[in-house]
């Protein structure tokens, strides 16, 4: 029998793990920070009535090139944008502007009522920024993500505007999390999962999606990529993995910091 919830363990295989939140936290400030200074930061934009409902949206200087939206991981249960706004960096440098969405989180929300609330915020930032669309997020960012290519979860007129979506160790099928610990928190049920796992629905044949994931990372995350490229791709969707050598689940997002990254490369390109 597999043991589900030492599957979705990142932590828990990752040295030095318990230290991260904190670095990360840091390094967002800073970025913030710096963003304040240069007048280049539109913060707290209300996207929903929640108190969650909130983004934080980074300008480039000069024209914006396009919008990326940036959705943050955390199996649905922690953190909020304020642990990630360094991750912007390298789009902003590119010429892109990010907005980076708090969202609601379980048990306060259930997963479905997450995916409307990331509905709102991109629609709420495509609002704002004109231009061509990208969205990437990371382990359950990555699912929220994926969920916006599937048909009928954005507006027409936006998901006109989407071009590529990359997630990043994303979790595609969202059945074995029922036998979890975790979804005591969670609180999905067979059939919810089944209606929010972005493997059993139908991708926009217009978007193109990369599944991309730290080579070193649990077996459980490369299953989750192979098996969206192998299901979307039967579908006819336009889609591709990318294994990151060296790159586990925490490491495999840094990449986000840099312009000359592969990882901004294939968000942007």
């Amino acid at each position: 029998m597999i043991d589900w919830d030492d599957a979705f363990s990142n932590m828990g295989y990752v040295p030095d793990a318990k230290d991260l939140p904190e670095q990360w936290a840091r390094e967002a400030a800073a970025f913030r920070e710096a963003a304040k200074r240069d007048n280049r930061l539109a913060a707290d934009i209300a996207y929903g009535k929640g108190p969650r409902e909130r983004m934080d949206i980074f300008a480039p200087q000069g024209v914006s090139a396009g919008l990326m939206v940036f959705v943050h991981g955390g199996y649905w249960r922690m953190f909020d944008k304020s642990s990630w706004s360094h991750l912007a960096a390298g789009c902003v440098a590119r010429g892109w502007t990010v907005a980076l969405p708090s969202y609601p989180l379980a048990p306060e929300a259930r997963i479905s009522e997450i995916t409307q609330a990331i509905a709102r915020a991109v629609t709420t930032a495509a609002e704002r920024v004109p231009g061509p669309l990208r969205l990437a997020g990371h382990s359950a960012g990555g699912h929220l993500v994926a969920r916006m290519m599937c048909a009928g979860a954005l507006p027409e007129d936006v998901a006109a505007r989407l071009a590529r979506v990359v997630s990043i160790s994303g979790l595609h099928q969202l059945g074995p999390l029922v036998a979890t610990q975790m979804n005591d928190t969670l609180r999905l049920t067979g059939e919810e999962a089944e209606a929010e796992s972005p493997a059993t629905l139908e991708p926009l044949k217009t978007v193109h999606l990369t599944a991309w994931v730290g080579a070193q990372e649990r077996p459980e995350f490369l299953r989750q990529t192979r098996l969206i490229e192998e299901v979307w791709g039967l579908r006819g969707a336009d889609v591709s993995a990318v294994y990151d050598p060296g790159h586990h689940h925490f490491s495999v997002i840094e990449a986000l910091t840099r312009p000359d990254s592969p990882l901004t490369d294939e968000i942007l390109r």
